[in-house]
């Protein structure tokens, strides 16, 4: 009998929460809220593959699915999951169920690392940080009650005047629930200052500011207070790359968008994300994308427009 209720309880709250995204997502594509750090999304047809730089965040399907792929890695999100990115980092998202009579509905909620500290300190989890830096991404079984907190925030957009009061408050919650699941420990790690993960996700902000700068690895791993070889592992542990491929992966994916969002010529989008050669930028671009850059942009303006891609 309570698994039938708690099979009802999560279906009745999946209904809640698609309903209300419906509601402040009318049409398709990507939908701001009265709460900055809250984004929603709607989409009644599949997506191409499209790339941005994830921020600490948890990602929501209330209907349909989702792909987000980092580095060769997939993983795979619907109602029944969710998708957290811990540290920021440069992912490639696809929709893989949506349809006009389904579409897909999700949401988005950015993170400070600060709450999540707090919040561990009071869990007097503080001293559990594992000794290796984990994958800043993982994808976790969703709970009943982080289900309903997340209900409760988007309920919230009923009435704008409460949202800076309660919306806070709310998300708290919504972290605490996450920071209970089965990979909290994995989560709370990039948190703890002096763990490798938070250090990794230090050097991870320092590179994202200025990655049209060259950058150097021993420079970088003694900004954070780790030997060069400690750095490297770790580096490659959270992000699943080199440092230098983060930062590669990193720039081509700001100068595609940059073509195709703002219609900038292939040699200035070289120019602006730090490659001093058209030559060297079109040779990586087409490795990892598979066509020439200016290619490229227009079979994607064909098939998508220029929609903007979120969790």
């Amino acid at each position: 009998m309570n698994m039938i209720s708690e099979s009802q309880r999560m279906e009745h709250a999946l209904r809640q929460l698609a309903s209300l995204i419906r509601r402040h997502a009318p049409s398709d594509g990507t939908h701001q809220t009265h709460f900055p750090s809250l984004t929603l999304m709607r989409a009644t047809r599949l997506s191409e593959p499209l790339e941005s730089v994830y921020m600490p965040s948890i990602c929501v399907v209330a209907q349909g699915a989702k792909v987000a792929t980092l580095a060769g890695e997939t993983y795979r999100y619907d109602p029944l999951s969710y998708l957290v990115t811990s540290v920021e980092l440069p992912i490639s998202g696809r929709i893989v169920e949506a349809s006009p009579s389904v579409p897909y509905l999700s949401l988005k909620l950015n993170f400070d690392t600060d709450v999540i500290l707090d919040i561990v300190q009071e869990m007097n989890h503080a001293h559990c940080a594992p000794a290796e830096a984990c994958r800043g991404i993982t994808v976790n079984k969703m709970s009943i009650p982080l289900l309903e907190s997340l209900v409760r925030l988007m309920e919230l957009l009923n009435a704008p005047e409460d949202v800076p009061i309660l919306a806070p408050l709310v998300v708290r919650e919504i972290l605490y629930r996450v920071l209970q699941g089965e990979q909290g420990a994995l989560i709370r790690q990039f948190a703890i200052i002096g763990s490798h993960a938070h250090k990794i996700a230090q050097a991870i902000q320092l590179i994202n500011r200025q990655f049209d700068r060259r950058i150097a690895i021993e420079e970088l791993a003694e900004s954070v207070n780790l030997s060069t070889s400690a750095f490297y592992k770790h580096f490659k542990r959270v992000t699943a790359m080199s440092p230098l491929q983060y930062q590669k992966t990193v720039r081509l994916q700001e100068a595609r968008r940059l073509m195709l969002v703002e219609n900038v010529q292939a040699s200035e989008a070289a120019f602006r994300v730090g490659y001093e050669s058209p030559s060297q930028f079109s040779r990586e671009y087409a490795r990892m994308y598979g066509r020439p850059p200016m290619l490229d942009i227009q079979e994607l303006r064909g098939s998508i427009g220029s929609t903007n891609e979120f969790g």
